[in-house]
């Protein structure tokens, strides 16, 4: 029965695509559903009365965590004030593993503390079988000088080539601001916080479903790292943006057969189990400490010659600048 849905953009209600899903038959659900802040999509009203809205989330939500199977993983994107009330919901019948806090800051909001985070539940459906690896990014620097940010000590010696394990915060992601680098779509993601999402908790060939899939971003993650996606989308145009993009999206986020997640053709994203097969690739010094000052550079100049980052926001500078503008305040 999932085979017609298979790497397809269905158009239609997500609800009654996710009734037709066996139980247990996916190995990721992501959902970024309508925040209910009278957001301009085209083809569903963002303004539900409270309990409508939530009792609307308690059906997908629900149906979510029945079609994920027991090793995998649940994510739901939103603001930090529908969260509160999807643990709720999830704290019935998944179990909680993180809340990732997503550094993207908003504008400021009058009488209250500015907005400097979206947030990703992870929950699992069994916590035992839960498929998870460790993600890897790259060590934080100084624009101009180059030196790490981080003041490791006498512990410079135990730096990774590459950069630190991932932690629950991400601030080396940025929102995609400006219209003209961004789809008409009033809450479009990143496709490279996707790939991390999925990096994290996939297996190539493993199917990842999204109930709301907008132009397509879980849906373009998914295909260039070798997965299997279904996605569901209510509005007809959208459909029409997401199926153009993935017409033209290559599965070759790779580097010597090992995928990554990248941006501006810079690595960002690697499991962990998969350095050593890679670091052959990697200019490293031999004095390890050496990586204080000194970042790892691809032997042959340019990775991946076949990929091509998607549009992105011309203030999304250079990977890790955002941290200079943050000492400079």
């Amino acid at each position: 029965m999932i085979e017609k849905y298979k790497n397809r953009v269905i158009q239609g209600d997500c609800l009654e695509i996710l009734g037709d899903i066996p139980n247990n038959s996916i190995d990721v659900t992501f959902a970024d559903p309508p925040f209910n802040l009278n957001k301009k999509y085209k083809s569903t009203k963002d303004s539900l009365n409270l309990n409508k809205y939530l009792d609307w989330c308690k059906l997908w939500i629900n149906e979510m965590v029945r079609i994920t199977k027991p090793t995998g993983s649940i994510f739901l994107h939103n603001i930090p004030k529908w969260l509160t009330y999807y643990t709720a919901i999830l704290n019935e019948s998944a179990h909680f593993k993180h809340w990732i806090s997503w550094d993207a800051p908003t504008s400021p909001m009058g009488k209250s503390l500015q907005p400097s985070h979206y947030g990703i539940l992870f929950y699992t459906k069994e916590l035992k079988k839960n498929k998870f690896y460790e993600i890897r990014y790259p060590h934080k620097r100084c624009r101009n000088c180059g030196y790490l940010h981080k003041d490791y000590g006498g512990k410079k010696k135990l730096l990774h080539p590459f950069g630190p394990l991932l932690s629950d915060v991400w601030t080396d992601i940025h929102r995609i601001k400006h219209n003209k680098y961004r789809d008409d779509h009033p809450c479009q993601l990143p496709v490279h916080l996707l790939e991390r999402i999925i990096l994290m908790s996939t297996d190539e060939g493993d199917i990842v479903f999204d109930p709301f899939l907008g132009t397509g971003t879980t849906a373009l993650a998914a295909k260039r790292l070798g997965r299997n996606y279904i996605g569901v989308e209510l509005d007809k145009e959208y459909v029409r943006i997401s199926e153009n993009k993935l017409a033209m999206e290559k599965s070759d986020s790779k580097i010597d057969d090992v995928w990554v997640g990248f941006f501006l053709d810079k690595i960002i994203t690697i499991r962990d189990i998969d350095w050593e097969k890679i670091a052959p690739s990697f200019i490293i010094p031999e004095m390890i400490t050496d990586i204080d000052h000194k970042e790892i550079m691809s032997k042959n100049g340019k990775i991946n010659k076949g990929y091509e980052p998607q549009k992105i926001d011309f203030q999304d500078l250079p990977l890790f600048a955002n941290a200079i503008l943050l000492e400079k305040k």
